[in-house]
């Protein structure tokens, strides 16, 4: 998967990470911009699987719960659901064998490798990196909400070193396996 393409399917909840900050009107558009992503990635199919359905639900909910109803709840563990949702949904699709990873590497791998052990592996591998990262941040998250042991900015230093690693990882680890493959004429 591209680094570009990487970041556009994951841009509503970059955009959302971006606007929501300091302060409830900020969060109010940042759910706001965040649910229109969704929709329109969806609708123009830039954004599909579980992560499509995950940014869908955790906005349509979210938006609802903060922009209509005020819910102050929903406002106060915002960080922790929306890492919850990324990790859970992530995670179920590795229990389900059709790891996430898989609607986007397709999109660039020969359709005779598609079902190949080594294709289906690698996107376990990378879906698996996916999920540790999301699980890790929504622990970040909480810890960061309940003031417990680093800094407000140490917790977003270490949970954007860590996206920022499996960025990396996703674009270097298909590579390596290929170069793997390729070293042991495996093909």
């Amino acid at each position: 998967m591209s680094f570009l393409k990487l970041i556009l399917s994951f841009s509503p909840w970059i955009a959302f990470l971006v606007i929501a900050r300091d302060g409830l009107f900020r969060l109010k558009v940042g759910l706001a911009v965040g649910f229109f992503l969704s929709v329109a990635m969806g609708i123009t199919r830039l954004h599909r699987g579980i992560i499509l359905w995950a940014g869908l639900s955790f906005f349509t909910y979210a938006t609802l719960a903060v922009v209509v109803f005020g819910n102050m709840w929903t406002v106060k563990y915002m960080g922790v659901m929306a890492s919850v949702v990324l990790a859970a949904s992530t995670w179920l699709t590795i229990v389900l064998n059709k790891p996430f990873t898989l609607d986007y590497a397709r999109e660039h791998t020969d359709p005779s490798l598609w079902n190949s052990p080594s294709f289906i592996r690698t996107n376990i591998v990378l879906t698996s990196v996916w999920g540790l990262a999301f699980t890790v941040n929504a622990i970040l998250a909480w810890g960061k909400m309940e003031h417990f042991i680093l800094s407000e900015l140490n917790y977003e230093i270490t949970s954007y070193t860590l996206l920022i690693g499996t960025i990396a990882f996703t674009n270097w680890y298909p590579n390596h396996v290929r170069r793997r493959s390729h070293a042991l004429g495996v093909g």
